[in-house]
C-alpha cells in the first residue's frame, strides 16, 4: 500500500515559496468559515516522517486560537483507570474548531502487533474497534482527515542519523527510534493492515511520503483544505425533525410487570439495612479489587428514581461514589457527540457512577420530542451497544434499571406533590405534559428494551407503584450482580 509514497517526491524551494500564499489565505479563509459551520474537524497525524514538525507548520499557517493538538504516549495513571478511549473522547474538539491528534487511537494497537505482543486475531478486533468508534464520529458530522507519513527504511535510516549528528535536534531522539529501525518490516506490515482495513468512505486515509519537509507539509496542508472546502461547500443535510408519531402498541413489555405486590413496612425496615450492609461490603471489595462500576436509573416521572437512588448511596462512602444527575444539555455538551459528556463522567477503578437518567434519553425523550432526527436515534441503538461493549470489556459493572409505575400511581404521586410544599419543587406543568405522551414513550421504551437490552448489559425492569418494593429490588439486583462479578 505503501509503494506509491515512495517516489522521491520533492518541492523546490521557489515553487514552495510561490505556493505558500495562496494555501495559507485559502486555509485561513476554510478556517473561518468553519467556525460558523455545524462540524467539527479532526486530523490525525501518524507515521514516521515528522509528525510533530507538520503539526507545527499547520499551527503556523492556521489561526491557532481555534486549533488544539494533543499528543498521546503512555497513559497516565488516571488514564490507566479508565476504559481505553476516555483519554481521547476528552479531547475532541466542539463544532467549529479543528483538533490536530499525535499518538492517537492507532498507535498503541500498531506497536504492540509490529513487537509481537498481539496476534492477528486481537490486532484485527482492535482494528474494528478503531473503525466503529471513527464511524460514531462521522455519522454525527465530525470530518475525520487521516495522513499518514511515510518514510522508506533507507530514508529513516538516513533521518535518524542526521537528527542524531546535530545537538539541536539529538534531544528528540531515544533509544525506541533506533529499535524500530530494526523493526520497521514488522511495522510496514502492521501500518499497512491498519491503513487498508481502517480507511474507510467517512474516514479515509491519506498516505504522504514525507522525504522532503516540505513536500510534506504542502500535501498534508493541501489535503485538509481538499476535504474542509469539500465539506463547506456541501449543502447542510436537513434536520428537519417531528415528534415521534408511530401508534403505540395495545400492549407493551411494561404491561406484563406485577405492580400488584407489595412489601409491609415491617419487612422493609427489616431487609433494607440488611441489603445495605451486604452492598457496602460489595463495595469496597470493588475498590480492593479496582473495579468499577456504573448504576443507571430510567423511567417516567415520578417512578422513585431518587428514592432508590438515596437508599443505594446511603450504604456508600461518600469518596466511592458520584452521582449525575441528567438534564437537557448544556450549550457545550450540544456542541459535541451526545456520548461525550457521558464518556466524560467515568468511574476510576474502585468506584461507581450513578446517572440519573442517561444517554437513553436520545432514544427516548430526543425521540418523542422531536429533538432528534429519525437517522440519528435509529443509529443510537448501534453506537450505545457498542459504548457499553466498550465499558464492559474494560472491567465496569453495568446494571441498568428501568423503574416504572402505573397511570393511576403517576397521576397520585403528582397530586401528592402539589400537596405538600416540600414537594412542590419536583412538579411542573412540563411533566402533565410528558404524561399526555405516555403511550409514546412506552413505546419507545419496549424498542429500547428490545435493541438495547443486551447479555452483556441487560435492563432490569422494575415494577414501582410500591415504593418499598421497588427500592428492595434495586438494592438486591445491585448486590446479586456485584457478588457475581466479584
Amino acid at each position: 500500500m505503501f509503494e506509491t509514497a515512495e517516489l522521491g517526491r520533492e518541492l523546490a524551494k521557489d515553487a514552495y515559496e510561490a505556493l505558500l500564499p495562496e494555501l495559507r489565505t485559502r486555509l485561513l479563509k476554510a478556517q473561518a468559515a468553519l467556525e460558523k459551520a455545524d462540524f467539527s474537524v479532526i486530523v490525525l497525524l501518524n507515521g514516521v516522517g515528522g509528525m510533530a514538525d507538520t503539526t507545527n507548520r499547520l499551527y503556523e499557517w492556521l489561526d491557532a486560537r481555534y486549533l488544539a493538538t494533543e499528543a498521546w504516549s503512555r497513559p497516565n495513571e488516571e488514564e490507566r483507570e479508565r476504559p481505553e478511549f476516555w483519554r481521547y473522547w476528552r479531547w475532541l474538539p466542539p463544532t467549529g474548531r479543528i483538533g490536530v491528534f499525535l499518538g492517537n487511537w492507532y498507535t498503541r494497537p500498531i506497536v504492540e502487533r509490529a513487537e509481537g505482543a498481539a496476534g492477528q486475531a486481537r490486532f484485527g478486533r482492535e482494528l474494528a474497534r478503531i473503525s466503529a468508534f471513527e464511524r460514531t464520529l462521522a455519522d454525527d458530522g465530525v470530518l475525520i482527515v487521516k495522513l499518514w507519513l511515510h518514510l522508506s527504511k533507507h530514508d529513516q535510516r538516513r533521518r535518524l542519523r542526521t537528527l542524531d549528528a546535530k545537538a539541536t535536534t539529538r534531544f528528540r531522539m531515544g533509544r525506541h527510534e533506533w529499535r524500530r529501525l530494526e523493526q520497521y518490516d514488522d511495522f510496514r506490515r502492521a501500518s499497512e493492515r491498519a491503513v487498508r482495513e481502517t480507511s474507510t468512505a467517512l474516514a479515509p486515509w491519506t498516505v504522504i511520503e514525507a522525504t522532503d519537509a516540505r513536500y510534506r507539509d504542502v500535501e498534508a496542508a493541501r489535503t485538509l483544505l481538499a476535504a474542509l472546502e469539500r465539506r463547506l461547500a456541501a449543502p447542510r443535510p436537513d434536520r428537519h425533525v417531528d415528534a415521534e408519531a408511530a401508534t403505540p402498541p395495545a400492549r407493551t413489555i411494561l404491561d406484563t410487570l406485577d405492580f400488584a405486590t407489595r412489601v409491609e413496612k415491617e419487612e422493609y425496615e427489616r431487609r433494607t439495612p440488611e441489603l445495605q450492609a451486604r452492598l457496602n461490603r460489595l463495595a469496597n471489595r470493588l475498590e480492593r479489587k479496582r473495579r468499577s462500576a456504573i448504576f443507571l436509573f430510567e423511567g417516567p416521572d415520578a417512578a422513585g428514581k431518587g428514592g432508590a437512588i438515596r437508599r443505594v448511596i446511603w450504604a456508600l462512602d461518600a469518596q466511592q461514589y458520584r452521582v449525575i444527575p441528567v438534564a437537557a444539555p448544556s450549550e457545550e455538551e450540544r456542541a459535541h457527540h451526545y456520548l461525550w459528556r457521558f464518556w466524560r463522567h467515568l468511574p476510576r477503578r474502585g468506584r461507581i457512577t450513578i446517572y440519573d437518567r442517561s444517554w437513553y434519553g436520545r432514544v427516548l425523550v430526543e425521540r418523542v420530542e422531536g429533538l432528534a432526527t429519525r437517522d440519528e436515534w435509529s443509529r443510537a441503538y448501534r453506537e450505545i451497544n457498542e459504548f457499553e461493549r466498550e465499558l464492559v470489556d474494560d472491567g465496569t459493572l453495568l446494571v441498568k434499571f428501568w423503574l416504572h409505575v402505573t397511570s393511576a400511581e403517576q397521576l397520585r404521586r403528582f397530586e401528592d406533590r402539589e400537596r405538600e410544599p416540600w414537594k412542590q419543587h419536583k412538579i411542573s406543568a412540563e411533566d402533565y405534559r410528558n404524561r399526555r405522551h405516555a403511550q409514546l414513550y412506552e413505546a419507545a421504551a419496549s424498542e429500547m428494551f428490545e435493541r438495547t437490552s443486551t447479555e452483556y448489559a441487560p435492563f432490569e425492569l422494575v415494577p414501582a407503584d410500591d415504593k418499598r418494593g421497588a427500592r428492595l429490588h434495586v438494592l438486591e439486583t445491585i448486590c446479586r450482580r456485584l457478588e457475581a462479578e466479584l
